[in-house]
């Protein structure tokens, strides 16, 4: 039976990415002496440097030499990580793919028991002997990595510990997130269409809650339900098990609160992302305020949630992947013809997987891979406008990700609070791209109300998300294990304070926590979204307001990567996160875009 996605026609049907850049295939023969090179590197490595590090005669030079080969053997281990997932990735059915992941994270395992003591050594260091190291001048490059190491010393257990933590998470969380994406991508989706079932993927469900005929969304609604349903009782112990894990791992490293190891990953303090999530909250009224207006253009007598992501006017144009790649890399040209030269080689060079297909996962992302090689984007492109956009997005973490490589493995890559600012900038200039060719007041209504549905999607929903993920944690550790039905209930109470009465949330919709990746994968990763899409909106103002000299900051804040401190990094592009105005000061552009919407409505009297 012909899918969907494939009916469509979008032009990316044998787009598959190309990875000899890192393995030629599973059968490659550098993976097995790369993968017998790294036990033996890493031995050497420990035998060389243990007892050295965290010694009274640990001197600059011997540190900067330590730890440029443990560099180089990280970026070995990251390289066949990264082949391993992303074959997985590309076709999750293959039970090859699974065994391959498992035996590389075993692998992975087995070299970091070797490695592990440098990090151990280095924050058992005194501090005044430490200062003194990374104020050397020789070690100016690996500052921001030691000095970040050092910050997880009252988090760090016994070496001993540590090892049986990492061997153990082989056959407990790793294993269980495997599961969960083998588990959800192996879905097939009963959705009945023009008075006939059709089986569909993940993707291809939720693309349909974005088509214009509402029994086609309801159908997408009530197939996806079903689906979800049928393997709530795995999914559920997943995530159970999973919440659980969190708090034993929070426990034995001495957190004190859930989301305070992510707070420490992204260089970020409490207070400001209680800043954030609060500024987000209090401007729930604009989400309820759109909804509103949407319904009313709709001409609905009830707007129900499988209603939130319909085009207006019925446009169901198909973009095709050709002309999705024109409309991007002309809009990056004219911001910076260098990140359209950078884009570009995704491209040409196949470092992209676009096409739909059967037990491929679902959604969008761009890894990074490793400074030697470059990042691979991977997506689900079906043909709507919504699928230039997130391939933009994803082509901006590229770039980003491509620029930041000059800094070496332990530095190239960004906190979550900030790896979100090329992605969310690269779809703003793609959005002023289209709204400036368009002349048409109703096509023209309907990108800023498409917009608006994303930045909601990226900011407020992010926020819900987060506060989800805290009272499900918060619950799990109070109550224990938690019934579907228990989730269920902290699913719809998260999300009604954003819709308010806008929304008519069905019983369908309480369900639906159960395919999101994220919870399973990055625990609290979601409010990086919401300051990611509050800073670029910062950033963009600036760059309309400064033209081409804002540019080359702009480009050096991504060749950064995590070479520093996020705040010290945005410090160089004019933005100060610890301003209390600064969140509201991006909510407020986004009222006004809210503002600009109802007032062209009303304006071309479609409303």
């Amino acid at each position: 039976m012909a899918s969907t996605a494939k009916a469509l026609k979008s032009g990316s049907e044998g787009i598959k990415w190309d990875l000899s850049d890192l393995y030629s295939g599973l059968e490659d023969s550098r993976i097995e002496r790369d993968t017998k090179g790294l036990i033996k590197k890493s031995a050497a490595f420990e035998k060389k440097y243990r007892g050295k590090i965290n010694s009274k005669t640990i001197n600059a030079p011997t540190l900067l030499k330590a730890v440029s080969e443990l560099e180089s053997i990280s970026e070995q281990i990251g390289k066949l990580l990264s082949f391993a997932y992303l074959i997985f990735a590309a076709d999750t059915a293959r039970p090859e793919h699974g065994a391959f992941l498992q035996k590389i994270q075993e692998k992975a395992t087995e070299a970091r028991k070797y490695l592990m003591f440098f990090e151990l050594e280095w924050v058992a260091l005194n501090d005044t002997k430490a200062r003194k190291l990374m104020d050397d001048k020789r070690l100016s490059h690996y500052r921001h990595f030691l000095e970040q190491e050092r910050k997880y010393k009252p988090h760090r257990l016994s070496e001993p510990e540590e090892k049986i933590l990492d061997e153990k998470a082989n056959t407990g969380a790793r294993a269980f997130r495997r599961l969960f994406d083998e588990v959800l991508n192996n879905i097939r989706f009963k959705v009945r269409l023009d008075g006939k079932i059709k089986s569909l993927s993940e993707t291809e469900t939720l693309a349909l809650l974005y088509d214009p005929d509402r029994t086609k969304r309801k159908a997408a609604a009530e197939g996806l339900t079903e689906g979800l349903l049928a393997n709530a009782h795995v999914l559920t112990f997943i995530f159970n098990t999973l919440v659980q894990d969190h708090a034993v791992s929070d426990r034995l490293r001495s957190f004190s609160y859930p989301m305070e190891s992510r707070h420490l990953d992204n260089e970020i303090d409490r207070a400001t992302v209680d800043a954030l999530i609060t500024s987000c909250e209090k401007n729930y009224g604009m989400v309820a305020k759109y909804y509103r207006l949407k319904k009313k253009l709709l001409g609905l007598k009830k707007f129900y949630d499988y209603d939130r992501y319909a085009p207006l006017f019925s446009d169901s144009k198909t973009i095709r992947y050709g002309e999705g790649k024109k409309i991007i890399l002309s809009s990056f040209d004219v911001f910076s013809p260098k990140m359209s030269e950078i884009a570009g080689k995704f491209f040409e060079r196949s470092w992209i997987d676009a096409e739909t297909r059967d037990g491929k996962r679902g959604g969008a992302f761009s890894h990074g891979t490793v400074p030697s090689a470059h990042p691979y984007v991977f997506m689900n492109y079906t043909g709507r406008l919504r699928d230039v956009m997130t391939l933009a997005h994803e082509l901006g973490h590229g770039v980003h990700q491509y620029l930041s490589r000059k800094q070496g493995y332990f530095q190239s890559n960004t906190p979550l609070t900030t790896a979100e600012t090329a992605s969310v900038f690269a779809e703003m200039l793609v959005f002023h791209k289209l709204t400036e060719t368009v002349k048409d007041p109703k096509t023209r209504l309907s990108l800023v109300c498409s917009k608006l549905e994303d930045i909601f999607a990226t900011v407020f929903r992010q926020v819900v998300l987060t506060r989800f993920e805290e009272s499900l944690h918060t619950a799990r550790r109070e109550r224990g294990e938690l019934r579907q039905a228990d989730i269920d209930k902290l699913w719809v109470q998260a999300n009604e304070p954003m819709f308010g009465d806008s929304v008519k949330l069905t019983d369908n919709y309480s369900h639906w926590w159960l395919y999101i990746p994220h919870f399973i994968h990055s625990p609290f990763y979601c409010y990086a979204y919401s300051f990611g899409e509050l800073l670029v909106l910062a950033l963009y103002h600036k760059y309309l307001n400064e033209g081409n000299k804002f540019v080359p900051r702009y480009i050096e804040l991504l060749s950064s990567g995590g070479s520093e401190a996020p705040e010290k990094l945005l410090e160089r592009v004019g933005v100060n996160i610890k301003d209390p105005g600064f969140w509201q000061g991006g909510l407020d552009l986004l009222k006004d875009m809210v503002d600009d919407a109802v007032g062209l409505a009303d304006m071309k009297g479609i409303s």
